[in-house]
């Protein structure tokens, strides 16, 4: 009789569970590989449980579990210019958005995560689209959350405020910044032409608070972390302006100084409580190359 554990098709290599374990722990024990490997694997969407595509370390496996696992170099279900698959589970995906794509839809073709991440749901016969939770620019890049159904979004969008417990954007603005730190804080608003403008007091606008802490500076730029206590919209483009040293590239809101041909602003830190198991979820990214390069 032919041994068929595992047996092999579409360049997965497929197993059955004998027992519970974590998923980590298992490849550990089955595969054969390097635990550097095995976590590459599992981290870029190689691995299927049960027919799905799974991320979790310590996601529970049972005894009668099938297990699939690529056997390609890299993972080839997910491939986008404008983004990066960072995490996945069964509610939510996390991602790192490039420069020159929106969020969600706003007009008929226009080019957005939501109709990238749901054609890769249907390309990995997943039933689920992706809920838009929260919003970066156009030419804003780095981390973002999206639900894959209802339910989650709904508990994000609800509580996102005590869910969400770090989040940290990096920026090149246009000058040498005079403070180490600080905070700015005040009223944000949109007028007619949907430029948002800033009033020290009660303009009927919303209460917009961002915190600042300058990582580097020369003496024509700085490298400023944000951490916001609100998230209004273009706060912190406004708020750099409102100190007179507005992110560079920003043409709304700049000076016209743009060093590297974009926008330099960067969401890098999303940390956060899972909406469904309420384990605290931290994603960091790279203070992009570009906006490194000025400060050297």
């Amino acid at each position: 009789m032919r041994h068929t554990n595992p047996y092999q098709r579409d360049n997965f290599a497929h197993y059955t569970v004998k027992g519970d374990s974590g998923l980590l722990d298992w490849l550990l024990a089955n595969v054969g590989e390097s635990k550097t490997k095995v976590k590459a694997t599992l981290k870029n969407m190689g691995v299927k449980v049960n027919g799905k595509f799974r991320t979790q370390f310590d996601y529970p496996l049972h005894a009668g579990d099938k297990v699939s696992v690529s056997k390609s170099k890299k993972n080839n279900t997910f491939h986008s210019k404008y983004l990066k698959l960072v995490y996945e589970d069964s509610y939510i995906v996390v991602v790192e958005k490039n420069i020159g794509i929106l969020s969600m839809a706003a007009g008929h073709s226009s080019l957005n995560v939501k109709t990238v991440l749901d054609d890769y749901f249907r390309r990995t016969r997943q039933k689920c689209t992706a809920h838009v939770v929260h919003r970066l620019d156009r030419d804003t890049s780095g981390l973002m959350i999206y639900a894959k159904d209802i339910q989650t979004e709904q508990i994000l969008e609800h509580d996102w405020h005590n869910i969400v417990f770090d989040r940290r954007y990096v920026a090149v603005l246009s000058g040498e910044m005079e403070n180490d730190e600080g905070t700015i804080a005040n009223w944000l608003k949109d007028n007619k032409a949907y430029v948002t403008y800033s009033s020290p007091i009660d303009n009927g606008g919303k209460y917009a608070v961002t915190h600042y802490h300058v990582l580097d500076r020369t003496a024509t730029h700085s490298l400023v972390e944000f951490r916001l206590e609100t998230g209004r919209k273009n706060q912190i483009r406004v708020h750099a302006a409102d100190m007179g040293h507005p992110v560079c590239g920003d043409v709304k809101y700049g000076n016209g100084d743009n060093p590297i041909g974009r926008l330099c602003l960067h969401a890098y830190i999303l940390s956060f409580y899972h909406p469904v198991s309420h384990k605290p979820m931290e994603f960091s990214t790279m203070i992009p190359h570009d906006f490194q390069k000025l400060f050297k």
